[in-house]
């Protein structure tokens, strides 16, 4: 077993445990602890596809300031935790497990046939450097940067109702 197979599979274990925990818990403080367990798990699977620049990103944006945002909001709401449901065994719950296994139940049917038939299935050239900074910037500034710009701009008008927002606040 080579050491990216065991990273893979020790990466699965942590985001899979991460991701069960994580809608299992009550506390809304553990819940976002683990939801950064789980971007951590993923930025290992980005660095495993050699896409080491949005390794990075997926740590700094998601796990770093979406995160610590989260855990802001969650700290000023006083967030208590929720009262246990009264029936367990709801409608909604039944039919996203029968769901949930049907799907998991085409992953393994997907898995047996490609081990079955051998379908070989290869990355396209253009995938490999896919996440590489040169292909990201190519794309920002070429064919999304209209999106770009105006996702740039909503961020800075976010940014600035905020500080309106809290300086209404202390005043």
């Amino acid at each position: 077993m080579s050491i990216e197979i065991l990273t893979f599979i020790i990466l699965t274990i942590i985001g899979l445990t991460s991701a069960i925990l994580l809608i299992i818990q009550k506390n809304p403080v553990y819940s976002a602890l683990l939801l950064i367990t789980h971007f951590l798990a993923l930025a290992g699977f980005y660095l495993l596809l050699n896409a080491q620049f949005l390794a990075v990103l997926q740590i700094l944006v998601y796990a770093g300031a979406i995160m610590v945002l989260f855990v802001f909001v969650i700290m000023l709401l006083n967030l208590q935790n929720e009262e246990a449901l009264k029936d367990p065994f709801n409608l909604r719950k039944i039919i996203a497990s029968i769901l949930g296994l049907v799907l998991f139940s085409q992953f393994g049917i997907f898995y047996f046939l490609k081990a079955k038939y051998e379908l070989d299935i290869k990355p396209s050239p253009n995938s490999i450097e896919a996440g590489s900074v040169k292909k990201i910037s190519e794309a920002l500034f070429t064919t999304y940067l209209i999106p770009f710009e105006v996702t740039s701009f909503l961020l800075l008008v976010g940014i600035i109702a905020s500080i309106v927002l809290a300086k209404r606040k202390f005043e």
